[in-house]
């Protein structure tokens, strides 16, 4: 599946002044990784987001 409505939209949330996190990999297929490393990367970047919008307790 080609992720240009993705891509698309992203841009136009950013034109809007909007900010924008967008992450596309660009191997692996539709399991969304192909390497242990990018399973990894993959299962992080909901959480980094939390984290970034929602602080911590730290």
């Amino acid at each position: 599946m080609h992720p240009g409505h993705a891509r698309k939209m992203a841009e136009l949330l950013r034109t809007a002044g909007k900010e924008v996190t967008y992450w596309e990999q660009t191997e692996g297929g539709h399991g969304g990784a192909s390497t242990a490393e990018q399973t990894a990367q993959w299962h992080t970047l909901p959480w980094a987001f939390l984290h970034r919008h929602l602080g911590s307790n730290d």
